[in-house]
């Protein structure tokens, strides 16, 4: 019979990439808060190792910063060689760097008048080399880590990865194609390896936030100059039945869960976590 708790987490070990974001930073904190063994790969290795040694004190749960980037596989390579080295061998991969940026983002939502709009304003308007870096590093992101870190799972027959998807890969968002082309194909992804591991005791989820106030998503809601929610932020205020964000504390507990025994029959599954978002049709 299952411990209905996550003891079962303790000692593990974890590298979670993109650790230091604001996502991340509430995720690293749950982790270690049980005894989970935590390394936090990001580009930003001061700000990686800060948190860690935070972590460490916090909860005296080993914790340390890794400096990788996560579209660089050779990065990844000794990354995973230093966290072997400090911490053991990973139980859990968790897929976390990801973001969107403007350049991949149209000025405008739908092209009105179509004999006479400005490409500039539209899809037709953005540079390849901004979709192809936002669409790299949440897809190909997702990817090379989990290329470089489940071989060791598989070989000792038990592991989870968990990539942080978007409620935005279910119905596309306005405005952001390049971000939602990635985590739809984060989606099919998951469970795609899911399949490819099922037998090998690794099992692949996903969770799917709705909508979170992040450094990535900020200026399209919320107007810069008066604090208040744009035209956009309103829309996703209505269409959020709950009616607010959700905090990044709001996927600790789904995320211990898909890492935990208690979920050991799931895989292959995107979780939504969105205050409501996904069932509500607008009226």
């Amino acid at each position: 019979m299952k411990k209905f708790d996550f003891s079962d987490l303790k000692g593990k070990v974890c590298v979670i990439t993109g650790g230091a974001g604001i996502i991340g930073q509430a995720l690293c904190d749950a982790l270690a808060a049980a005894g989970i063994k935590t390394a936090i790969i990001d580009l930003n290795l001061d700000a990686a190792s800060a948190m860690a040694t935070a972590l460490t004190k916090k909860y005296g749960t080993d914790c340390i910063g890794v400096q990788a980037t996560v579209l660089d596989k050779e990065s990844l390579i000794a990354a995973e060689k230093e966290i072997t080295a400090k911490l053991g061998p990973v139980d859990f991969l968790i897929n976390g760097a990801g973001g969107n940026s403007p350049n991949a983002t149209t000025k405008v939502e739908q092209i009105i008048n179509a004999g006479d709009f400005q490409a500039s304003d539209t899809f037709f308007g953005l540079d390849l080399s901004g979709f192809d870096k936002v669409f790299a590093l949440n897809f190909s992101g997702t990817l090379l880590p989990t290329m470089v870190f489940a071989p060791d799972m598989i070989r000792r027959g038990k592991g989870g990865i968990l990539n942080i998807s978007s409620m935005n890969s279910f119905r596309p968002l306005t405005k952001i194609p390049a971000y939602s082309a990635a985590k739809a194909s984060v989606n099919n992804f998951t469970q795609w390896l899911s399949v490819h591991l099922a037998k090998t005791g690794v099992r692949v989820n996903a969770i799917a936030p709705g909508f979170f106030l992040t450094n990535q998503n900020r200026f399209l809601l919320v107007d810069e100059k008066t604090g208040l929610s744009t035209p956009r932020g309103k829309k996703i205020m209505d269409n959020t039945p709950v009616g607010k964000y959700g905090e990044p504390e709001d996927l600790q507990g789904a995320m211990l869960f898909l890492l935990s025994d208690l979920s050991s029959f799931i895989t292959g599954v995107v979780l939504p976590v969105d205050g409501g978002y996904s069932a509500f049709g607008g009226v």
